[in-house]
């Protein structure tokens, strides 16, 4: 009996460690110059997870395991903290301490291995998860230039790259994951709702 409660309260305990992740800001938000409360490690998290289903149902991969490594990718950054590439030069990480100590020790160990396998980026669902989180960056940025956001339309169009192409998009893997992106940068952020509006009410 000792034994299951154990086991229950590291379930729990994780738990409630994940729900902190709605209280992380995206640090990005410092440097595209925007205070967007709904961009949080949680929210990004939700749709990185979305679209890993998508990318591994085109890709024929192995939709659990994709949807597992997306919903997981960042769950580090709430013993770490978010980092924009300016921290990144002048603050070391240590995900292999903070991935053993925070998914490790769980009563089940497919979180961790899902953890280890993503961050190697060698097999088709970690690199499909990876195009996840890069695709909803992109579609942040398609939001945020759809509200006049100047830096967010830099970083999207690439501009003072080599070739102008979006940052984001010239680091997909997948084809899957091309058209989408190429969706994105050529399509509208209102689209999703142009036939279904109505002036009045049933």
């Amino acid at each position: 009996m000792k034994e299951k409660i154990n086991k229950n309260k590291k379930i729990v305990n994780f738990l409630f460690e994940i729900g902190t992740m709605r209280k992380l800001p995206r640090i990005h938000q410092q440097v595209l110059l925007s205070q967007d409360l709904s961009d949080n490690i949680a929210t990004h998290s939700y749709r990185v997870s979305l679209v890993a289903w998508f990318l591994a149902k085109l890709e024929k991969a192995d939709p659990y395991k994709t949807v597992m490594m997306a919903l997981l990718h960042d769950t580090k950054e709430v013993r770490s903290g978010d980092h924009n590439y300016i921290h990144k030069k002048y603050v070391k990480i240590f995900e292999d301490e903070i991935s053993k100590d925070q998914l490790g020790y769980l009563p089940f160990s497919d979180l961790f291995e899902f953890d280890k396998e993503f961050e190697k980026r060698e097999s088709k669902e970690a690199i499909i998860a990876k195009d996840a989180d890069l695709i909803d960056q992109m579609l942040l940025l398609k939001e945020y230039t759809h509200q006049g956001n100047k830096e967010a339309e830099i970083w999207l169009s690439g501009k003072g790259t080599d070739n102008n192409i979006n940052i984001q998009y010239q680091s997909l893997k997948t084809d899957s994951a091309k058209k989408l992106g190429m969706e994105i940068l050529e399509g509208k952020v209102s689209e999703w709702w142009e036939n279904i509006w109505t002036n009045k009410n049933r």
